[in-house]
């Protein structure tokens, strides 16, 4: 009998046959604590050995419902067809030679793609990277370039990577940041228009929120200091926040008005996972540069920065590159991706999604009180845990669910910066019965509490 592969052929079931991790996944884990970093870490250690569609298959044969995506990555569903097809056909090709060195038409083409699907109808101009924390490093790179002016101006909860100055930009202290000291000069950190958490309630929250921020850039920085803003128009490892309605487009009018490179984050909300190409739309932002990762390429390594052609230019022959960006079967990978995406129209998809789980867990909120609100766009979609009766984050109800989910064959991710938010971010192609069934376990897991 021939064995199954993965991608879009592997069966759309939970399986679950034995204890997760299973015999064989803790046999491999305990090979990984004899040769692998321990600052390594994994959410759940079971040893993937297929993945397709909406679910993950294990080395102990346990199929496991994906609301993961490889944190957003695999929107188009792992191994997908045209994903596979083109990568395949590169890898036949040839493998590397470095853009920088003697360049290849798909690099190109994955700006072009870039210039057609990000915001706004000006020149644009790419340039390929490996990470987002990479995208994130060359966009402040470039906004110096252009500005001639060095600080950089982010914000509460927000998270942009683990280099040095992506440390820098990132919030969170633990496990991003802890130990790993001192970081890069001239980042300031400013409030973020939380609504859920804003103190005066959240129809005060926009205008108060981006009231602060200017004061603060203008008083404590000097907005003629300030090379860039940049924002996750919603937010990832911060706890899937959406800033208040009206405060991006403030902040990007007074960057706009003060000649600041605004800098959209859309590593994690970009390429269809909010229900739109990129998550900026939905309030019509368009951002000077933007930065793009994890959905880009079905699952390979690739990254980009695009923006004003004018700014992207700003850098001179030689600053921008890397060794292994752009690389030849990630450009293809991506190029797979765009077409799946396009041809399933997996903007409506995600939104279908969010109906589905605002819907189901809108009906648990009110049911179970220490959820203190459900929020999110598109299939970016999470649960603040709250402690009965209050706002006070719960994040020992968080980690019971996620087990929970987890033993029952559900991959579920942990984020915010009190580690009190339920993430949800199922492959974009996943279907109704895979998705409902993992909201089942979900409802089932609050009952254990």
């Amino acid at each position: 009998m021939t064995e199954l592969s993965g991608g879009p052929a592997l069966p759309q079931e939970r399986r679950v046959v034995t204890a997760i991790p299973g015999p064989k996944s803790q046999e491999l884990w305990a090979r990984k604590q004899e040769t692998v970093a321990a600052g390594v870490g994994a959410v759940l250690p079971v040893f993937v050995k297929r993945a397709g569609g909406g679910v993950l298959e294990d080395v102990d044969g346990n199929s496991l419902i994906d609301f993961g995506s490889g944190i957003a990555v695999t929107s188009v569903g792992n191994s997908a067809e045209a994903v596979v097809r083109r990568a395949t056909a590169q890898l036949a090709d040839f493998t590397h030679t470095c853009a920088m060195v003697t360049p290849y038409e798909s690099y190109v083409e994955v700006c072009e793609q870039l210039a057609e699907l990000t915001p706004g109808n000006h020149a644009k101009k790419s340039a390929l990277f490996n990470s987002g924390a990479e995208a994130v490093e060359n966009a402040v790179k470039i906004a110096r370039a252009y500005t001639k002016r060095q600080a950089v101006v982010v914000f509460d909860h927000g998270y942009h990577g683990r280099t040095n100055l992506t440390m820098a930009l990132t919030a969170k202290n633990m496990p991003y940041k802890h130990g790993f000291g001192p970081f890069a000069p001239e980042v300031y950190r400013v409030p973020l228009a939380y609504p859920y958490r804003w103190l005066t309630g959240p129809e005060n929250c926009a205008q108060e929120a981006a009231d602060q921020v200017i004061t603060q850039i203008t008083k404590q920085i000097g907005a003629e200091n300030v090379a860039a803003i940049i924002i996750e128009p919603v937010l990832g490892e911060g706890g899937f926040i959406e800033p208040a309605k009206g405060f991006l487009p403030a902040i990007a009018n007074f960057a706009k008005e003060n000649g600041i490179v605004f800098v959209a984050d859309e590593i994690q909300s970009g390429f269809c996972r909010t229900g739109q190409w990129f998550a900026c739309e939905d309030e019509g932002v368009v951002p000077d540069l933007i930065t793009t990762a994890k959905g880009i390429a079905g699952g390979l390594p690739l990254a980009a920065v695009t923006g004003r052609a004018e700014i992207m230019d700003a850098a001179h022959a030689g600053g921008l590159g890397g060794t292994y960006g752009g690389n030849p079967v990630a450009c293809a990978a991506a190029l797979g991706s765009i077409e799946t995406m396009r041809e399933l129209d997996l903007n409506a998809r995600a939104k279908h999604i969010e109906e589905v789980m605002k819907g189901r867990l809108t009906a648990m909120q009110e049911k179970y009180d220490i959820i203190g609100e459900v929020r999110g766009r598109g299939a970016m979609i999470a649960i603040e845990l709250v402690k009965s009766g209050s706002k006070d984050p719960n994040p020992e109800a968080t980690g019971a669910l996620a087990k929970a989910c987890h033993q029952e064959g559900l991959l579920v991710l942990t984020t915010g910066t009190f580690g009190n938010v339920l993430r949800f971010l199922p492959p974009l192609v996943i279907g109704d019965d895979l998705l409902n069934e993992g909201l089942d376990i979900l409802e089932a897991a609050f009952g254990t509490l």
